[in-house]
């Protein structure tokens, strides 16, 4: 069989274009939580700070920005082309890379690719007539839209497990964010815990994962330890962790070809023990250790598996010199 190998810098952009489209949708998902929880939970709904706070852009956020209010926090990561991890600055570096790859990726991926970038333009511009709940669903479904286009049109040769790999890494990091959204925004008072409005806010919690009917399928009645469970360790739901986990780890070995249980260098090695962490750990571990704590805890490793990643496939090493990636702001956006 003839094979190709990949460019260091098309394996670099493919990467990213992935990355940034996931974590657009899951910002948007992030939003929606609190907006959702307007309509069903109004008072518990109007803290905007921790949005930002669990965002880990909270320094930046305050140095524009004295109070978060509604509009300042909707605004910072949806529009803010000065943050560049809201919503239209993912989309357009998403779409500058699925520029520079375009004989990389099918002709369907770069539309796609442009057609979010110009929705958003559209809603800067004032011509968009979206509400924000309408904006953020459009986002999220086109962003779906991109995946499936992905899926289908383009070889599922090394490039294109590049593109998964990233968007399962940012998957998982963005679920543990919208789980830890819970113990920050979603849950003010002690003495609401057990009470109705405990189950709404849980329940928002599963949509704005999609994965409301998938949990009540298999749990029936929403019970936090259960949704914890569901959401970090399930090994089906496309947005739980150790699915994440799961499919970036048989990516990555599809990429360098080392046999499975092994590592060749140390992006294998961290992903191998955050997966044996995730495999290993009981729920009751969990849940006796703090939820939030271990939820942190992933965040950090999960740090140090794209740390790994850049340093062994994108790093450029100039003769004495550290490495450089032409991503910077990621690490420096992500190390909290």
């Amino acid at each position: 069989m003839n094979h190709r190998p990949l460019l260091s810098r098309v394996a670099d952009s493919v990467y990213w274009m992935s990355r940034y489209i996931e974590r657009a949708e899951n910002v948007a998902r992030f939003i929606d939580v609190n907006l959702q929880l307007m309509l069903e939970a109004p008072a518990a709904a109007q803290q905007w700070r921790p949005l930002i706070d669990t965002s880990g852009d909270s320094e930046a956020f305050f140095k524009r920005h004295p109070v978060a209010t509604r509009e300042a926090v909707i605004g910072f990561l949806t529009f803010d082309a000065k943050n560049p991890n809201s919503i239209l600055s993912c989309l357009r570096s998403a779409r500058e890379n699925a520029r520079s790859v375009r004989d990389t990726i099918s002709s369907e991926m770069w539309e796609q690719a442009n057609r979010l970038f110009l929705m958003m333009l559209d809603e800067i511009s004032g011509s968009g007539t979206r509400t924000p709940h309408e904006l953020y669903r459009e986002l999220k479904l086109a962003c779906h839209l991109f995946q499936g286009i992905t899926d289908s049109t383009m070889s599922h040769n090394e490039a294109w497990h590049f593109i998964r790999l990233a968007r399962m890494l940012e998957r998982a990091d963005k679920t543990t964010r919208i789980l830890d959204v819970k113990y920050f925004l979603l849950l003010p008072r002690l003495e609401d815990v057990g009470t109705p409005i405990d189950d709404v806010q849980w329940a928002a919690v599963l949509k704005s994962v999609s994965g409301f009917e998938m949990y009540r399928k298999r749990y029936g009645r929403i019970k936090p330890n259960d949704v914890a469970e569901f959401l970090v360790l399930d090994r089906e739901f496309p947005r739980a962790v150790r699915h994440c986990v799961i499919g970036a780890s048989k990516s990555l070995y599809a990429i360098t070809g080392s046999p499975q249980d092994t590592f060749g260098n140390r992006a294998e090695s961290l992903l191998g023990h955050l997966r044996a962490d995730l495999d290993y750990t009981p729920l009751r571990d969990i849940i006796g250790g703090g939820l939030h704590e271990f939820l942190d805890g992933l965040q950090v490793k999960m740090n140090c598996v794209d740390q790994a990643i850049l340093d062994t496939f994108f790093a450029l090493r100039p003769a004495g010199g550290p490495a450089q990636t032409g991503n910077a702001f990621w690490q420096a956006s992500e190390q909290k």
